[in-house]
Protein backbone atom coordinates (compact mmCIF):
# COMPACT_ATOMS: atom_id res chain seq x y z
CA UNK A 1 0.00 0.00 0.00
CA UNK A 2 1.67 3.47 -1.25
CA UNK A 3 -0.65 5.54 1.00
CA UNK A 4 0.29 5.81 4.97
CA UNK A 5 -2.11 5.75 7.19
CA UNK A 6 -2.25 9.50 7.70
CA UNK A 7 -3.37 10.33 4.33
CA UNK A 8 -5.79 7.53 4.85
CA UNK A 9 -7.73 9.03 7.60
CA UNK A 10 -7.50 12.71 6.18
CA UNK A 11 -9.01 11.00 2.98
CA UNK A 12 -11.51 9.29 5.43
CA UNK A 13 -12.88 12.73 6.51
CA UNK A 14 -13.76 13.98 3.22
CA UNK A 15 -16.30 11.71 3.42
CA UNK A 16 -17.80 13.02 6.70
CA UNK A 17 -20.53 16.08 6.86
CA UNK A 18 -18.79 19.17 8.88
CA UNK A 19 -20.51 20.05 12.37
CA UNK A 20 -23.88 22.10 11.57
CA UNK A 21 -26.75 22.69 12.94
CA UNK A 22 -29.84 20.65 12.35
CA UNK A 23 -33.96 20.66 11.66
CA UNK A 24 -36.18 18.31 14.08
CA UNK A 25 -39.62 18.11 14.97
CA UNK A 26 -40.24 19.91 18.20
CA UNK A 27 -39.37 23.47 19.64
CA UNK A 28 -38.05 23.86 23.20
CA UNK A 29 -40.43 26.09 25.72
CA UNK A 30 -37.55 27.08 27.73
CA UNK A 31 -33.85 26.21 27.66
CA UNK A 32 -32.98 23.67 30.43
CA UNK A 33 -31.76 25.94 33.66
CA UNK A 34 -32.79 23.48 36.60
CA UNK A 35 -30.81 22.87 39.79
CA UNK A 36 -30.42 19.50 39.57
CA UNK A 37 -30.79 17.83 36.04
CA UNK A 38 -32.41 14.75 35.30
CA UNK A 39 -31.20 12.78 32.64
CA UNK A 40 -32.39 9.52 30.55
CA UNK A 41 -30.41 7.58 28.93
CA UNK A 42 -31.67 4.84 26.69
CA UNK A 43 -29.34 2.56 24.80
CA UNK A 44 -30.76 -0.12 22.42
CA UNK A 45 -28.57 -2.69 23.59
CA UNK A 46 -25.80 -3.98 25.66
CA UNK A 47 -22.28 -3.91 23.90
CA UNK A 48 -19.01 -2.39 24.36
CA UNK A 49 -19.19 0.47 21.95
CA UNK A 50 -22.85 1.57 23.56
CA UNK A 51 -21.44 0.77 26.97
CA UNK A 52 -18.64 3.24 26.69
CA UNK A 53 -20.52 6.06 24.77
CA UNK A 54 -22.38 5.88 28.29
CA UNK A 55 -19.65 6.29 30.50
CA UNK A 56 -17.78 8.78 28.13
CA UNK A 57 -21.06 11.24 29.02
CA UNK A 58 -20.80 10.26 32.69
CA UNK A 59 -17.16 10.56 33.20
CA UNK A 60 -17.65 14.28 30.76
CA UNK A 61 -20.50 15.58 33.23
CA UNK A 62 -18.67 14.10 36.43
CA UNK A 63 -15.83 16.19 35.66
CA UNK A 64 -17.54 19.57 35.19
CA UNK A 65 -19.41 19.39 38.34
CA UNK A 66 -22.54 19.73 37.42
CA UNK A 67 -25.22 18.45 39.51
CA UNK A 68 -27.30 15.46 37.54
CA UNK A 69 -28.84 12.26 38.13
CA UNK A 70 -29.10 9.32 35.69
CA UNK A 71 -31.72 6.68 34.58
CA UNK A 72 -29.63 4.58 32.80
CA UNK A 73 -32.13 2.13 30.65
CA UNK A 74 -31.38 -0.82 28.18
CA UNK A 75 -33.96 -1.31 25.73
CA UNK A 76 -32.24 -4.97 25.14
CA UNK A 77 -32.11 -4.67 21.25
CA UNK A 78 -36.59 -4.09 21.17
CA UNK A 79 -37.72 -1.05 19.93
CA UNK A 80 -41.26 -2.05 21.50
CA UNK A 81 -39.46 -1.73 25.03
CA UNK A 82 -37.46 1.82 23.70
CA UNK A 83 -41.08 2.98 23.34
CA UNK A 84 -42.02 1.82 26.94
CA UNK A 85 -38.53 3.54 27.93
CA UNK A 86 -39.37 6.80 26.48
CA UNK A 87 -43.31 6.81 27.87
CA UNK A 88 -41.37 6.07 31.13
CA UNK A 89 -38.62 9.10 31.11
CA UNK A 90 -41.98 11.39 30.74
CA UNK A 91 -43.86 10.43 33.21
CA UNK A 92 -40.89 10.45 35.80
CA UNK A 93 -40.27 14.21 34.14
CA UNK A 94 -36.90 13.86 32.56
CA UNK A 95 -34.76 17.18 31.88
CA UNK A 96 -32.96 15.83 29.19
CA UNK A 97 -33.21 12.68 27.59
CA UNK A 98 -30.21 10.88 25.26
CA UNK A 99 -30.87 7.92 22.82
CA UNK A 100 -27.72 5.82 22.15
CA UNK A 101 -28.44 4.51 18.84
CA UNK A 102 -31.01 5.33 16.20
CA UNK A 103 -33.97 3.21 17.08
CA UNK A 104 -34.00 4.55 20.69
CA UNK A 105 -33.16 8.01 19.42
CA UNK A 106 -36.56 7.56 17.41
CA UNK A 107 -38.39 6.46 20.66
CA UNK A 108 -37.58 9.67 22.11
CA UNK A 109 -38.07 11.68 19.62
CA UNK A 110 -41.55 10.18 19.24
CA UNK A 111 -42.90 11.32 22.77
CA UNK A 112 -40.59 14.61 23.26
CA UNK A 113 -40.87 18.08 21.65
CA UNK A 114 -40.58 20.16 24.42
CA UNK A 115 -37.44 19.00 26.11
CA UNK A 116 -34.21 18.47 24.72
CA UNK A 117 -33.27 15.07 23.55
CA UNK A 118 -29.88 14.12 22.36
CA UNK A 119 -29.01 11.05 20.34
CA UNK A 120 -25.76 9.63 20.15
CA UNK A 121 -24.16 7.25 17.94
CA UNK A 122 -26.40 7.97 14.86
CA UNK A 123 -25.18 6.99 11.45
CA UNK A 124 -27.66 8.55 9.13
CA UNK A 125 -30.07 11.06 11.14
CA UNK A 126 -31.67 11.96 8.33
CA UNK A 127 -32.36 8.85 7.26
CA UNK A 128 -33.73 8.20 10.67
CA UNK A 129 -35.85 10.98 10.29
CA UNK A 130 -34.55 12.58 13.49
CA UNK A 131 -33.01 15.87 11.13
CA UNK A 132 -33.99 17.26 8.40
CA UNK A 133 -31.19 18.48 6.60
CA UNK A 134 -27.62 19.90 8.22
CA UNK A 135 -28.67 23.28 7.70
CA UNK A 136 -28.05 26.82 9.71
CA UNK A 137 -29.91 27.16 13.28
CA UNK A 138 -33.59 25.35 14.07
CA UNK A 139 -36.13 25.91 16.20
CA UNK A 140 -35.65 21.83 17.10
CA UNK A 141 -35.03 20.10 20.59
CA UNK A 142 -33.20 17.54 18.46
CA UNK A 143 -29.24 17.73 18.39
CA UNK A 144 -26.17 15.00 18.80
CA UNK A 145 -23.42 13.04 17.88
CA UNK A 146 -23.37 11.16 14.50
CA UNK A 147 -21.25 8.38 14.25
CA UNK A 148 -21.11 8.14 10.41
CA UNK A 149 -18.17 5.92 9.52
CA UNK A 150 -15.56 6.69 6.28
CA UNK A 151 -17.03 3.56 4.76
CA UNK A 152 -15.55 3.81 1.17
CA UNK A 153 -12.39 4.35 3.17
CA UNK A 154 -12.38 1.08 5.26
CA UNK A 155 -13.83 -1.08 2.49
CA UNK A 156 -10.65 0.27 -0.04
CA UNK A 157 -8.55 -0.55 3.06
CA UNK A 158 -9.52 -4.33 3.45
CA UNK A 159 -9.10 -4.30 -0.44
CA UNK A 160 -5.91 -3.16 -0.26
CA UNK A 161 -4.73 -5.61 2.87
CA UNK A 162 -6.45 -8.60 1.61
CA UNK A 163 -6.72 -8.26 -2.31
CA UNK A 164 -10.66 -9.68 -1.91
CA UNK A 165 -12.72 -9.37 -4.64
CA UNK A 166 -15.69 -10.81 -2.88
CA UNK A 167 -16.98 -9.19 0.06
CA UNK A 168 -19.55 -9.92 2.73
CA UNK A 169 -21.21 -8.13 4.64
CA UNK A 170 -24.26 -9.14 7.37
CA UNK A 171 -26.32 -6.51 8.40
CA UNK A 172 -29.56 -5.49 10.03
CA UNK A 173 -32.53 -4.59 7.86
CA UNK A 174 -34.55 -3.16 10.44
CA UNK A 175 -32.04 -0.42 11.35
CA UNK A 176 -32.03 2.79 8.80
CA UNK A 177 -28.47 3.26 9.92
CA UNK A 178 -27.98 -0.61 9.24
CA UNK A 179 -29.56 -0.41 5.91
CA UNK A 180 -27.57 3.32 5.14
CA UNK A 181 -23.92 1.83 5.73
CA UNK A 182 -24.73 -1.21 3.68
CA UNK A 183 -25.81 0.78 0.93
CA UNK A 184 -22.61 2.48 1.40
CA UNK A 185 -20.42 -0.41 1.43
CA UNK A 186 -22.26 -1.45 -1.65
CA UNK A 187 -21.05 1.87 -3.18
CA UNK A 188 -17.89 1.80 -2.70
CA UNK A 189 -17.40 -1.97 -3.59
CA UNK A 190 -18.79 -1.06 -6.80
CA UNK A 191 -16.29 2.39 -7.25
CA UNK A 192 -13.09 -0.58 -6.24
CA UNK A 193 -14.53 -3.03 -9.02
CA UNK A 194 -15.57 -5.45 -6.31
CA UNK A 195 -18.39 -7.32 -5.24
CA UNK A 196 -20.60 -7.46 -1.91
CA UNK A 197 -22.57 -10.37 -1.14
CA UNK A 198 -25.30 -9.41 1.51
CA UNK A 199 -27.17 -11.38 4.09
CA UNK A 200 -29.42 -9.55 6.32
CA UNK A 201 -30.61 -10.11 9.62
CA UNK A 202 -33.23 -9.03 12.22
CA UNK A 203 -32.02 -9.67 14.99
CA UNK A 204 -28.24 -10.37 17.27
CA UNK A 205 -29.48 -14.34 17.81
CA UNK A 206 -29.65 -14.69 13.47
CA UNK A 207 -25.73 -13.45 12.93
CA UNK A 208 -24.11 -16.81 12.83
CA UNK A 209 -26.05 -18.40 10.41
CA UNK A 210 -26.31 -15.17 8.15
CA UNK A 211 -22.61 -15.63 8.03
CA UNK A 212 -22.18 -19.12 7.56
CA UNK A 213 -24.90 -18.69 4.66
CA UNK A 214 -22.32 -16.67 2.51
CA UNK A 215 -19.68 -16.91 3.85
CA UNK A 216 -18.35 -19.74 1.37
CA UNK A 217 -18.69 -16.72 -1.62
CA UNK A 218 -16.56 -14.25 -0.40
CA UNK A 219 -12.80 -14.06 0.38
CA UNK A 220 -13.05 -11.61 3.45
CA UNK A 221 -16.24 -9.99 6.17
CA UNK A 222 -16.59 -6.16 6.48
CA UNK A 223 -19.42 -5.46 9.18
CA UNK A 224 -19.69 -1.88 10.14
CA UNK A 225 -21.45 0.00 12.99
CA UNK A 226 -24.60 -1.98 13.29
CA UNK A 227 -25.58 -2.39 16.42
CA UNK A 228 -27.38 -5.56 15.89
CA UNK A 229 -24.37 -7.23 13.83
CA UNK A 230 -21.64 -5.78 16.59
CA UNK A 231 -23.69 -7.33 19.22
CA UNK A 232 -23.14 -10.85 18.04
CA UNK A 233 -19.36 -10.16 16.96
CA UNK A 234 -18.09 -13.04 18.76
CA UNK A 235 -20.33 -15.08 16.49
CA UNK A 236 -19.16 -13.76 13.33
CA UNK A 237 -15.77 -13.88 14.23
CA UNK A 238 -15.96 -17.72 14.84
CA UNK A 239 -17.41 -18.28 11.46
CA UNK A 240 -14.53 -16.32 9.88
CA UNK A 241 -12.33 -18.12 12.05
CA UNK A 242 -13.69 -21.51 11.34
CA UNK A 243 -13.49 -20.24 7.40
CA UNK A 244 -9.83 -19.06 7.49
CA UNK A 245 -11.39 -15.67 6.03
CA UNK A 246 -10.51 -12.57 7.51
CA UNK A 247 -13.23 -10.22 9.59
CA UNK A 248 -12.53 -6.38 9.37
CA UNK A 249 -14.36 -4.23 11.75
CA UNK A 250 -15.65 -0.78 11.58
CA UNK A 251 -15.91 -0.81 15.51
CA UNK A 252 -12.65 -0.97 17.44
CA UNK A 253 -14.14 -1.26 20.75
CA UNK A 254 -15.93 -4.52 19.83
CA UNK A 255 -12.90 -6.13 18.67
CA UNK A 256 -11.41 -6.62 21.61
CA UNK A 257 -10.45 -10.36 22.56
CA UNK A 258 -11.87 -11.52 19.45
CA UNK A 259 -10.27 -13.18 16.29
CA UNK A 260 -10.43 -9.65 13.74
CA UNK A 261 -7.86 -9.38 11.75
CA UNK A 262 -8.37 -5.40 11.47
CA UNK A 263 -10.76 -2.84 13.01
CA UNK A 264 -10.67 0.91 12.14
CA UNK A 265 -13.28 3.43 13.50
CA UNK A 266 -14.02 5.58 15.99
CA UNK A 267 -13.08 5.80 19.45
CA UNK A 268 -17.00 5.66 21.47
CA UNK A 269 -15.45 6.67 24.20
CA UNK A 270 -14.69 10.29 22.85
CA UNK A 271 -18.30 10.08 20.94
CA UNK A 272 -19.79 9.86 24.51
CA UNK A 273 -17.48 12.51 25.51
CA UNK A 274 -18.88 15.17 22.50
CA UNK A 275 -22.48 13.81 23.88
CA UNK A 276 -21.89 14.94 27.19
CA UNK A 277 -20.41 18.25 26.45
CA UNK A 278 -23.76 18.85 24.58
CA UNK A 279 -25.57 18.00 27.53
CA UNK A 280 -23.33 20.65 29.79
CA UNK A 281 -24.02 23.13 27.08
CA UNK A 282 -27.84 22.02 27.44
CA UNK A 283 -27.84 22.40 30.67
CA UNK A 284 -26.34 25.99 30.65
CA UNK A 285 -28.77 27.40 28.80
CA UNK A 286 -27.80 26.25 25.40
CA UNK A 287 -30.44 25.63 22.64
CA UNK A 288 -30.49 22.46 20.91
CA UNK A 289 -31.23 24.05 17.68
CA UNK A 290 -27.81 26.06 17.85
CA UNK A 291 -25.82 22.93 18.81
CA UNK A 292 -26.96 20.64 15.68
CA UNK A 293 -25.44 17.41 14.75
CA UNK A 294 -21.43 16.91 15.40
CA UNK A 295 -19.67 14.69 13.17
CA UNK A 296 -16.05 13.24 13.86
CA UNK A 297 -13.75 14.41 11.80
CA UNK A 298 -11.03 14.73 13.85
CA UNK A 299 -8.37 11.99 12.83
CA UNK A 300 -7.57 11.51 16.81
CA UNK A 301 -11.02 9.97 16.88
CA UNK A 302 -10.11 7.39 15.30
CA UNK A 303 -8.49 4.01 16.06
CA UNK A 304 -6.36 1.61 13.69
CA UNK A 305 -6.26 -1.61 15.44
CA UNK A 306 -4.17 -5.36 14.00
CA UNK A 307 -4.69 -8.54 15.64
CA UNK A 308 -1.32 -10.09 14.61
CA UNK A 309 -2.09 -13.78 15.38
CA UNK A 310 -4.81 -13.61 12.99
CA UNK A 311 -2.88 -11.72 10.73
CA UNK A 312 -0.16 -14.57 10.76
CA UNK A 313 -2.64 -17.28 10.17
CA UNK A 314 -4.19 -15.81 7.27
CA UNK A 315 -1.34 -15.54 5.56
CA UNK A 316 -1.44 -11.83 5.15
CA UNK A 317 1.25 -8.74 6.14
CA UNK A 318 0.67 -5.12 6.97
CA UNK A 319 2.56 -2.68 5.85
CA UNK A 320 4.92 -1.07 8.24
CA UNK A 321 3.04 2.66 8.25
CA UNK A 322 0.29 1.33 9.22
CA UNK A 323 1.47 -0.70 11.96
CA UNK A 324 3.15 2.36 13.38
CA UNK A 325 0.07 4.45 12.89
CA UNK A 326 -2.05 1.28 15.34
CA UNK A 327 -3.73 2.63 18.33
CA UNK A 328 -2.96 -1.46 19.14
CA UNK A 329 -1.55 -4.49 17.92
CA UNK A 330 -2.35 -7.71 19.45
CA UNK A 331 0.99 -10.38 19.39
CA UNK A 332 1.01 -13.63 21.01
CA UNK A 333 -2.38 -13.19 22.62
CA UNK A 334 -0.98 -9.69 24.13
CA UNK A 335 -1.72 -5.78 23.93
CA UNK A 336 1.90 -4.75 22.22
CA UNK A 337 0.71 -1.45 21.27
CA UNK A 338 -1.71 0.90 23.46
Amino acid sequence: MKKTMRIIILACCLFLVPPMAVFAQGALEQPVQAAHTKIGISKLLAHPALDVIEQGIQDYLASTGLPVTYDLQNANGDISTAASIAQKFKSDKMDIVVGIATPTAQALANVFVDIPVVFSSITDPIAAGLVESYDAPQDTNICGVSDLSPVESQIKLLIDLTGAKTIGNVYASNEANAVALMELARQACDKYGVRLITAAVSNSAEVKMAALSIIDRVEAIYVGTDNTVISALASLADVCTKANKPLFSGDTTSSEGLDVFAAWGFNYYNAGVYTGKMIEQIINGAKPGDLGTTFLTDPSDFELWFNMDVVKRLGLTIPQDLLASAARIVENGQIVTQ
